[in-house]
């Protein structure tokens, strides 16, 4: 079994020296490095750079430069999907992005994690468990994101938040650790004020 394919599997595996591993972060690297570097009103260039990047992509897509991620093709996202300035993913297991997916500046999806054992770690071993983010979800800034989490449709994550559990749909969640505090309900259409003409 490859170390790619331990990983997939959830398995411990040589993140650290592995070359084909080595190899396939550096090709993301560079098509980072590329998006990171365009001009803001490239656009089309960034869109171009993005779907050699990421592995699929269903629909429109905005990511705000900087954006860093490991491999790029164990990632897909859904339509609309939106992130601001300095987003990073890392998809060593696959992470899943629904539709109308939003994220804030200086936030990190993680699937990597080290080895508990000082020893394991030192030679370089990790494990990865993937992450899903269901439909319409926003998460605010500075969020992490930790292995294994899946949130659910129509939830939020509140700035500063550590994701280390589930989080079910339709709540407002925060902290760390991360837990839902509330569910959103019809009366959030009344929290901000909407401009009408007639007033």
């Amino acid at each position: 079994m490859t170390e790619w394919e331990k990983a997939q599997k959830g398995y411990l595996y040589d993140a650290n020296y592995d070359p084909k591993l080595l190899e396939l972060r550096t090709k993301c690297a560079d098509l980072c490095y590329e998006f990171n570097n365009c001009k803001p009103s490239e656009t089309v260039k960034q869109n171009e750079l993005l779907h050699q990047m990421l592995g699929e992509i269903k629909g429109n897509i905005v990511i705000t430069a900087p954006f860093f991620c490991d491999y790029g093709f164990n990632i897909s996202v859904g339509e609309n999907f939106y992130t601001n300035h300095n987003v990073i993913i890392l998809d060593g297991a696959k992470v899943e992005i629904g539709d109308n997916v939003f994220i804030a500046p200086n936030c990190v999806i993680s699937t990597a994690g080290h080895a508990i054992d000082a020893q394991q770690r030192k030679k370089g071993m990790e494990i990865a468990f993937p992450i899903k983010i269901g439909n319409d979800v926003w998460i605010g800034a500075n969020v992490s994101i930790l292995p294994g989490v899946t949130i659910g449709d129509n939830t939020i994550i509140g700035a500063g938040s550590v994701v280390n559990r589930d989080i079910p749909s339709g709540v407002v969640a925060v902290g760390n650790p991360c837990r839902a505090v509330r569910k959103i309900t019809e009366e959030d259409k009344n929290k901000y004020p909407i401009y009408n003409e007639n007033d």
